[in-house]
């Protein structure tokens, strides 16, 4: 006989979803996304852009393969549940050293299990994505509608999961000196940037533009990071002065917020975009690449008339802007991730031309 369900689901358009407890066992209001990624569950559940977020896994069966130490995109895991269809407690992988659900049950996330993913993720897909009550089965529903309806979402999430303070990665005599605003960064992007000769120093989210030019850096990097860009606006600012004085090359939060600093703006997609198979064409050689994405916002692409900017990349699913260049000011940026682990890797030559930027800028 089946287990009886111990968790729930209570979506604020009233829909009800019933499962069984992995993880920890705590309740949480978030807003539910959903992920199209067959594989990568660990980077998933460690990438800082999914902080009060709960992630419906559209594949089946995670947990297979287990976690392994070296697969974490951040030290500190902040996302807020992760729900799946099935659950795998005995993982199969050379590299495994812990299971999902232990590594959750440390970090206080909680997860759901034996949930009709398919017919939530149509919910999310058709209605769009919405504030959810993670609680025990024996919640009444209008308890829970309640609660969802009292609920304002908190605005502060990249404070919580910048950097506190400045760090070092990478070799002291290299070439390049990238400043990087950490608003969230996956740590695969700085291995990224120290693999391509640099040396780089993170820094909070908040840094102002004095500081950092007083840092001489032969470039700046702006960071992916969870929620929306207009909540940042002391990153806004700080982006907005360095404009013209250094190469820039922001990713997904960054390239938003570049966008903001050169007086565009942002909206809210629907349901975003979330997974490894986002296809994205280069509209200056008609290439198609297949991107790994992780946002809910997208730059309004009216709003960058007069500016400098010009759209580079768009997405072929719905057509909303996926790239951003400044010639005159050395600027670049891509709303998706070149760097993902575990891929697609079709656009890591982007940290290519960023490094011919600063090569050029020298």
């Amino acid at each position: 006989m089946a287990a009886r369900p111990d968790r729930k689901i209570i979506l604020e358009n009233g829909q009800e979803y019933c499962g069984r407890a992995f993880g920890a066992a705590e309740e949480r209001i978030l807003e539910i996304v959903f992920n199209t990624s067959m594989t990568g569950y660990q980077e998933i559940l460690s990438d800082p852009s999914y902080t009060d977020q709960a992630v419906v896994m559209t594949y089946p069966l995670i947990g297979n393969y287990g976690m392994a130490p070296e697969d974490y995109e951040n030290a500190r895991p902040s996302i807020g549940a992760l729900i799946v269809r099935e659950y795998n407690d005995e993982p199969s992988h050379c590299r495994s050293a812990e299971t999902l659900g232990s590594v959750m049950a440390r970090l206080g996330i909680p997860g759901i299990s034996d949930i009709d993913t398919r017919r939530l993720n149509r919910t999310i897909r058709d209605h769009g994505s919405m504030k959810a009550l993670i609680t025990g089965a024996d919640t009444p529903l209008a308890e829970g509608l309640k609660r969802l309806a009292a609920y304002t979402p908190p605005t502060d999430a990249v404070a919580r999961v910048s950097c506190p303070r400045s760090y070092e990665a990478g070799t002291p005599g290299a070439r390049y000196h990238v400043v990087a605003i950490d608003c969230g960064m996956k740590q695969n992007i700085v291995r990224c940037l120290t693999g391509h000769g640099c040396r780089v120093t993170g820094v909070p989210w908040n840094t102002s533009a004095a500081a950092i030019r007083e840092m001489r850096p032969d470039g700046i990097f702006i960071s992916n990071g969870p929620g929306d860009p207009t909540d940042v606006p002391e990153t806004i600012a700080t982006v907005r002065g360095l404009i013209g004085s250094f190469p820039i090359f922001g990713i997904c939060l960054g390239h938003q917020i570049i966008a903001l600093a050169y007086g565009g703006n942002t909206y809210k997609l629907k349901f975003g975009h979330r997974g490894g198979n986002h296809p994205v064409v280069d509209l200056e050689t008609g290439r198609i690449e297949i991107t790994s994405q992780n946002h809910s916002y997208a730059v309004n692409e009216a709003s960058l008339s007069g500016t400098p900017l010009r759209v580079t990349r768009r997405n072929l699913l719905d057509g909303t802007v996926e790239g951003l260049k400044s010639a005159a000011d050395n600027v670049l940026s891509v709303q998706y991730h070149p760097e993902s682990a575990p891929g697609p890797r079709d656009s890591l030559y982007l940290f290519d031309r960023f490094i011919q930027l600063m090569e050029k800028d020298k």
